[in-house]
């Protein structure tokens, strides 16, 4: 993993629950490359945010990291105590969440919450790291930046909101930031905007950047490589191009038939998957997508796949029985 400013390694993730211990994330392996986007995608429930955040020491109650390492900057963020994790948060890595009005102290005014930041991270006075943060603003195309300082929360739009949030993401220049799907909640306009403004950032700051997201329309424009989730395991992983024009995977090729096309004549249905991704504390024996697979073989039912290349030597690999290189 040659470049990898963020390299994960074998992370798995285990939610309490009645029944005992649930595994949300198996065993995931990636990288980020320094200045590329990565996409994450896959349905809801399949373990992406739950990956990002155990990196960060964000994970909800009940939840504990079981095993991996996450290596920066040589350090495991994994092994770090929670005093060094909030080094690394907003300093290191930058985090932009699905819904800023959740993630934003409703009683605090916009300008303090962005400057509190700056203050920690950068060492910067009361008035310097006011005044950078209107700068902030500016740059993520809020008009009146210097006004909207004093507003709090509510009195912003749900799109300038996320706009602060991606000002708070990138305020202390973090090489790598993570978008937690941050235009699901926007109308098309918005989620357009907002997307470009990111790509803007990344282009004048050189950031790595993390993209979850289950809008494989969305990320095709953005990413340079995506790793497709499924059931808290990585089933495929491919550059962009590769990925849309060869998916290898049966999960990856029916997400991308449920994409709308513009041969689509309105008539027709879209297809869809049948069925939902299993509960974790009830994972089948062998590949998680099996019980949905109309290509199952009795293998898929008993032994899960292991991630492999697709060619000898090739960056895009998959973890099928029948369409992988194991096959």
């Amino acid at each position: 993993m040659s470049g990898a400013l963020l390299e994960v390694r074998d992370l798995a993730v285990e939610v309490a629950t009645r029944s005992g211990p649930a595994r949300v994330v198996d065993n995931v392996t990636f990288a980020v490359r320094t200045g590329e986007v990565l996409g994450v995608v896959g349905e809801s429930g399949c373990g992406k945010s739950m990956t990002m955040m155990s990196l960060l020491g964000l994970l909800p109650p009940g939840a504990r990291v079981a095993g991996g390492t996450a290596e920066m900057d040589g350090r495991d963020l994994l092994a770090l105590s929670g005093k060094e994790l909030r080094a690394v948060r907003g300093g290191r890595v930058g985090m932009v969440f699905q819904d800023p009005m959740t993630s934003f102290n409703p009683v605090m005014r916009i300008g303090d919450q962005l400057a509190e930041g700056l203050r920690q991270h950068r060492g910067m006075s009361r008035a310097a790291a006011w005044r950078t943060a209107g700068e902030l603003l500016a740059v993520v195309g809020i008009p009146g930046a210097r006004e909207r300082l004093a507003s709090y929360p509510h009195e912003l739009s749900g799109g300038m909101r996320q706009r602060v949030m991606i000002a708070m993401g990138i305020s202390c220049h973090p090489p790598l930031l993570i978008a937690d799907e941050p235009t699901t909640a926007l109308d098309v306009t918005i989620q357009a905007q907002i997307v470009d403004v990111i790509r803007d950032l990344r282009a004048e700051m050189g950031m790595s950047i993390v993209w979850i997201t289950h809008d494989l329309a969305l990320i095709a424009g953005l990413a340079d490589r995506i790793i497709v989730l499924y059931a808290g395991i990585v089933v495929e992983e491919a550059g962009v191009d590769d990925l849309y024009e060869r998916p290898t995977h049966p999960y990856t090729g029916a997400l991308l038939r449920s994409l709308p096309t513009l041969e689509e004549t309105g008539a027709a249905r879209l297809p869809s998957i049948a069925g939902s991704p299993p509960d974790p504390g009830r994972r089948p024996p062998g590949c998680p997508f099996a019980p949905r697979c109309a290509l199952r073989e009795a293998r898929c039912e008993t032994a899960v796949p292991p991630l492999m290349p697709v060619a000898p030597g090739a960056s895009h690999r998959v973890a099928c029985w029948v369409t992988g290189s194991g096959a």
